[in-house]
């Protein structure tokens, strides 16, 4: 596994050792976790759920939609916790929330409305806001609910929004010449693993182009993103414990709802917003959870 992935799970990872421990399990004592990276690469979950299903785990955990599909597609025994899932039904991972069925279960990150909420605070940085690039990821199936969310607040707030469409590393050249010749007001980065992996390129790159952004995580407002606005993901991997705790002591994923969220973060860096030459609002600065000076 590579460091770099661990260092960027380490705070996930270690909200979910801590519920574990909470309930009771001290790992090497009572419970065992076999870890498995992808590093951004979503052509390698197939084989890494396949060696966990080999190894005859109890249950398996994921983070991220891409990953639940993989293991739902490998298996229908093994219970599944997911964390971090955009939209369990319309990505077709189970039929209902309240009754999740077959043997998966957990945290959805899907909220009404996230994306234009997160335009809305872009707006409130930028108050002449007419034109954003918005990098998706078309391999991610969460992504078709998160466009049509940013499409309908783009609309209503008469933006011109331009979609880069990123599967892999390798596209963001494409996607930033285009930027570079467009020049939009801002950028919108949706969640998603890869672009978590290349935080510090994209981040770079925003700099570069003095363009102000916001994104669903930390990870990116940490190496100089400007925003970040969304669900808690320590909150949802620190829970995810608690699914797991369930299954062991031998609850059916199939009975357990699937959360929504209900702890939301709102991140701003205040030197980017320096370097970008844009001042955030103070009401806005009023409302962040944490300020990185």
């Amino acid at each position: 596994m590579g460091n770099s992935t661990v260092a960027l799970e380490a705070n996930l990872v270690d909200a979910f050792r801590e519920g574990l421990r909470e309930l009771g399990y001290e790992e090497g004592r009572n419970i065992i976790i076999e870890y498995r990276w992808a590093d951004g690469k979503y052509d390698r979950f197939p084989v890494l759920a396949a060696e966990l299903i080999a190894a005859k785990v109890d249950a398996i955990v994921t983070a991220g939609t891409p990953a639940a599909l993989a293991v739902k597609k490998a298996t229908t025994t093994v219970p599944l916790v997911m964390v971090a899932v955009g939209d369990p039904i319309g990505t077709g991972l189970v039929p209902s929330l309240a009754r999740p069925g077959g043997n998966l279960t957990g945290l959805s990150s899907i909220a009404p409305d996230l994306e234009g909420k997160r335009l809305q605070l872009l707006r409130e940085i930028v108050p002449v806001l007419s034109h954003v690039a918005m990098f998706v990821n078309s391999l991610n199936p969460f992504h078709v609910s998160s466009i049509k969310q940013a499409r309908a607040a783009a609309q209503a707030m008469r933006i011109n929004l331009q979609l880069h469409d990123i599967r892999k590393s390798e596209d963001l050249d494409d996607a930033f010449a285009a930027i570079r010749k467009e020049r939009p007001d801002a950028l919108l980065i949706l969640a998603d693993r890869v672009f978590l992996h290349n935080r510090q390129r994209i981040v770079d790159f925003t700099k570069e182009q003095r363009l102000p952004n916001v994104n669903a995580y930390k990870e990116l407002v940490e190496v100089g993103g400007l925003i970040s606005y969304g669900p808690s993901y320590e909150d949802m991997h620190k829970r995810a414990a608690i699914y797991v705790d369930k299954i062991l002591k031998g609850a059916k994923p199939a009975d357990l709802p699937i959360e929504q969220p209900s702890k939301f973060t709102f991140i701003v860096n205040l030197k980017a917003g320096k370097e970008l030459g844009v001042t955030v609002p103070s009401q806005l600065l009023g409302l962040a959870d944490q300020l990185i000076e």
